[in-house]
């Protein structure tokens, strides 16, 4: 039996590091020229573009591929290799390069008749850099003014609807702070700046909005300021506290996979959540014993606040008592509205970001597209496979053989003659360095096709070439399988934990196991309705022209990413119900009257908590990258699935059903919640025999 070739995606990285240190992987140059050069002028062009290219970048050597394609009026394809350092170094120099070749003083300047164009992976990463600073600078200047417009709908208060905004402030620079200091002991990815920020500031609005909503309540009880404050910490901030754990514990689960996209963003975003919590329940009472009872000052004409959490909302009873009533007519329905939704998500397929996410506008982007469409073997899609040890020239003429036998492959490098020919003295070798072999397999233009992942494995079944001590096979082909084998390893530990938590937490705060099961399973349903939307709208591509991006499969680390931050949001407006919910119930005894009464206390703060959390995600639509685009319309669609169909029809129908059953458990699980049970509320005084006579 022979021994298949490994993987190693980070292994062949560490390979091509520093010895094949080709990879601004690439950075690639594209002169879309109006006209045909004489070969002359090409010559001049590209030796102009060397000797600058030499003195601003340190050059080893530049690698002209003049592949003009069939059809098209002259075009040059200038793929620069072997840029001296790593690949954090040669990522510190893509900005500058790219500067260097289309700025003022760069090619385009001295030859006008010459567009020139820097693509590749990053030039791509360079332009996502900077839109991703100005996509958060619109997102949040689209998602406060809505908000503070929301928020004086419910307070009916200048003061106190600027409150909210004042801790969403101090969460979003807790935000830059917690990426600071993540980043100094760990990787962190670029993406996290936004979705970090996105989720700090709409949870701290989320909370402030409870603490002051509630200190308003007591303020209009008589209290005064500081009995206020201290009551509102005892009741609302404890709410918070126990919102953040929940959150908190759902973004741990992204520490299962092994992606640094992932932990970076669960070490990121738990970090976040603790600013915003912390923000709410310290820095916010300190500002309202400040003001007093200045917080209602510049109340609005005709203005209707928010009701208090222990009042009922008229609407919501309506709601509730309307479900309740008939419990099976009015969750049928809702199901089917889920189960219809989440039917695409079936057919889910994914990718690894690339160029495509950027507006076809992006500079990378179209030099990716004009590789794609006219440039068979675009090295985007390309298979590296790494022989290393005393391997000769024969047995790597024969592995290109079986190479170039496997299906869909349309090309290998080197070639024999590329084998035996060598290189001048002083030349770099490409193919060969310090006893380490690189083999290039061109094969699909698309490295997300099936057909490019399935060149993956059976390039990794092959028997390694004779005298090999290690093959690796990377690319970006590799790096979609690998992430997509990675996610799949992770999900039985992110589940466990998942399942564990919300178990342990809801029947802490409810005493019954039937609410936890309840509440996983519709969690699911829901999410599942979420990412079949989010699979129609982005990879079958509806809408794609009202929300200005290219449909493709979906990015693998994204429904991850959302399941986690959706499922957290979820279950904070769970425990605010249940709760709710099982106060009534200790408090009267009845079932029905319980979900009733808990609903309409809660529905209504619960809902514009989740308006003003949909409106802070709904922002990033704006976005000129799809994946975040991805991100803000799926969250946004889960918070408003989770506030109206789950909360508001299939919550109170299922407890309506299920009855006393809701708040069954051995006894032994009783004797455990009457011990350590948790509450967002102090339980109610019992009434004595004394007080009754």
């Amino acid at each position: 039996m022979t021994r298949p070739m490994p993987g190693g995606r980070r292994r062949v990285d560490k390979v091509l590091a520093p010895e094949f240190v080709t990879q601004l992987d690439g950075l690639t140059l594209a002169e879309l020229r109006e006209r045909r050069h004489e070969a002359e002028q090409e010559e001049a062009d590209l030796s102009f573009l060397r000797r600058m290219l030499h003195g601003r970048m340190a050059i080893v050597q530049a690698e002209i591929d003049r592949r003009s394609p069939a059809g098209e009026e002259g075009a040059l394809v200038d793929d620069l290799k072997n840029i001296l350092g790593d690949d954090q170094l040669s990522a510190t120099y893509a900005g500058d390069l790219v500067a260097a070749v289309t700025g003022p003083g760069g090619v385009a300047a001295a030859h006008p008749a010459v567009t020139v164009q820097a693509g590749g992976e990053l030039a791509a990463g360079a332009d996502l850099g900077n839109q991703i600073v100005v996509d958060l600078t619109i997102a949040e200047s689209i998602a406060v003014p809505v908000t503070l417009v929301l928020l004086l709908f419910a307070f009916g208060s200048v003061v106190a609807a600027l409150l909210p905004l004042l801790v969403g402030v101090v969460a979003v620079l807790g935000a830059f702070a917690v990426l600071f200091v993540v980043g100094s002991v760990t990787d962190v990815s670029i993406y996290a700046v936004n979705l970090t920020t996105g989720l700090g500031l709409g949870l701290a609005i989320d909370y402030a909005l409870l603490i002051v909503n509630r200190y308003r309540e007591e303020l209009a009880g008589g209290t005064t300021p500081a009995e206020a404050v201290t009551i509102t910490l005892q009741s609302a901030g404890r709410t918070v506290v126990f919102s953040a754990a929940i959150v908190a514990t759902a973004l741990l689960a992204m520490m299962a996979f092994p992606l640094y996209f992932l932990r970076s963003f669960a070490y990121a975003g738990v970090g976040v959540v603790v600013i915003a919590m912390l923000a709410s329940v310290v820095t916010l009472p300190a500002v309202l014993m400040l003001l007093g009872r200045r917080v209602d000052a510049g109340r609005l004409r005709r203005s209707r606040p928010l009701r208090s959490a222990s009042e009922i909302s008229p609407a919501w009873r309506r709601i509730a008592t309307a479900v309740t009533r008939r419990p099976v007519l009015t969750a049928l329905p809702a199901l089917a509205v889920l189960i219809v939704l989440a039917v695409p998500f079936a057919g889910i397929r994914f990718a690894t970001p690339d160029d495509r996410v950027l507006s076809p506008s992006a500079s990378s982007r179209q030099v990716g597209d004009v590789l794609r469409a006219q440039y068979a073997g675009s090295s985007d899609a390309a298979i590296d496979v790494l022989v290393t040890g005393p391997v000769p020239a024969s047995a790597i003429r024969a592995l290109r053989a079986e190479l170039s036998r496997l299906a869909g492959v349309t090309a290998v490098h080197p070639t024999d003659a590329e084998i035996d020919a060598g290189v001048p003295p002083g030349v770099p070798n490409p193919w060969f360095r310090s006893g380490v072999w690189k083999v290039t397999v061109t094969g699909p233009a698309d490295g997300s096709a099936t057909a490019a992942q399935d060149l993956v494995p059976a390039i990794r079944a092959l028997a390694p070439p004779a005298g090999a001590s290690a093959v690796l096979v990377g690319g970006a082909p590799a790096v979609l399988v690998d992430a997509k084998a990675s996610i799949a390893q992770g999900i039985p530990v992110a589940a466990a934990w998942i399942v564990i938590s919300t178990f342990v937490l809801l029947f802490l705060f409810t005493g019954g196991l039937l609410v936890p099961l309840k509440a996983l399973v519709l969690n699911v349903l829901a999410l599942s309705a979420v990412f079949g939307v989010i699979t129609r709208i982005f990879q079958e591509g509806h809408l794609a022209d009202l929300l200005g991006f290219t449909p493709g499969p979906i990015d693998t680390s994204m429904p991850v990413l959302l399941f986690c931050i959706a499922f957290g949001l979820s279950m904070d407006y769970e425990v605010f119900l249940l709760a709710r919910i099982k106060e009534e119930y200790e408090d009267t005894g009845d079932n029905t009257t319980a979900v009733i009464d808990g609903l309409a206390r809660t529905g209504r703060i619960v809902s514009t908590s989740a308006a003003l959390l949909a409106v802070n995600f709904a922002a990033f639509a704006a976005s000129e990258v799809t994946f975040l685009k991805l991100f803000g319309i799926g969250t946004a669609l889960a918070v408003v699935l989770d506030a109206t169909l789950v909360r508001a029809v299939l919550v109170p129908s299922f407890m309506r059903l299920a009855g006393r059953a809701n708040w069954w458990a051995p006894p032994v699980l009783r004797a455990v919640h009457h011990r350590i049970g948790l509450t967002e509320y102090d339980p109610p005084t019992p009434v004595t025999a004394s007080q009754h006579s």
